[in-house]
């Protein structure tokens, strides 16, 4: 019997990692991955100091990388949905961040402390159009604007799709050849059993030097990872698409709120994947929680 979108959303939270954390958790990539954005030339991997929250409380940051080099704080998420509220979501990430960097310094005294100097970079392979790249600010999301913000967050967008971003996936193989690789997977699932499709990808993409080495060494597991990762973005896509129909047919707001409503029911959602998909705030959604 075919496994429904719920079973398969609920398999996936037993996989923290994506194929991209997993490809960028070998700090030798990640390195090459940080030179190939900032245009420098590091080569000690050793060099890095990877300090990603495990259990982050404001986010659904599994698929993350935080990491400090040369007392510069680097926060990489990779997204396949976009959402304007990122630049919100990195602000609390960050917090965090900095009160377990800070934990053992006296935040009371006369003498500054020295934070390392933060940069936030969103990785994008949605199927939305997005262009190569886009700026994220904290303050657009301010309910009264400011020209001079007291406080601002800014993010960089990179959409790291096959086509887009042509020197930066020139100079890092890696997400080139990862970017080919969820290409394929997608275009073959519009044609094929979506396990089929997947196994069709990795074939080809290991006789064809494409992540052949990752892939070869962890088939079974990018296998699975592919496979939920997926159906996750299909059905999320799908939610939002229904969402968006029933929003024209019966009004916005209702169908908004019966979308809200039904994702609550099912029990498998996060507040952050329900708000992305609604354009609900935490409010709102709080308030259909009590009825």
């Amino acid at each position: 019997m075919e496994e429904s979108n719920i079973d398969v959303l609920t398999a996936n939270r037993m996989y923290k990692s994506r194929i991209f954390a997993m490809l960028f958790s070998d700090r030798n990539e990640l390195l090459k991955l940080y030179n190939a954005i900032n245009g420098t030339s590091y080569d000690d991997p050793d060099l890095l100091q990877v300090n990603t929250l495990e259990n982050a409380v404001y986010m659904s940051m599994q698929n993350d990388v935080s990491f400090i080099i040369d007392m510069r704080l680097n926060l990489y998420e990779h997204q396949s949905t976009y959402s304007p509220n990122l630049p919100v979501r990195y602000l609390l990430y960050v917090a965090d961040v900095y009160s377990d960097y800070t934990k053992d310094m006296n935040l009371y005294g006369t003498k500054a402390v020295k934070l390392p100097t933060p940069r936030f970079v969103i990785f994008y392979n949605g199927q939305a159009e997005q262009p190569d790249r886009k700026e994220l600010k904290l303050s657009e999301l301010f309910s009264i604007p400011d020209a001079d913000p007291s406080l601002e967050l800014k993010a960089v967008m990179l959409n790291i799709n096959k086509g887009h971003n042509r020197k930066l996936m020139e100079t890092c193989r890696t997400l080139q050849d990862y970017a080919e690789y969820t290409f394929r997977v997608r275009e073959y699932a519009a044609e094929m059993p979506l396990d089929l499709a997947v196994e069709q990808a990795i074939t080809e993409c290991i006789s064809e030097g494409i992540l052949a080495d990752f892939l070869r060494k962890n088939r079974a597991e990018a296998k699975k990872v592919s496979i939920y990762e997926y159906d996750e973005e299909r059905h999320m896509r799908q939610t939002r698409e229904e969402g968006m129909e029933e929003g024209y047919a019966n009004g916005f707001s209702q169908g908004i709120i019966q979308t809200a409503v039904k994702m609550l029911n099912l029990k498998e959602f996060t507040d952050i994947q329900i708000r992305e998909v609604t354009g609900l705030d935490q409010k709102q959604l709080d308030e259909l929680k009590k009825k």
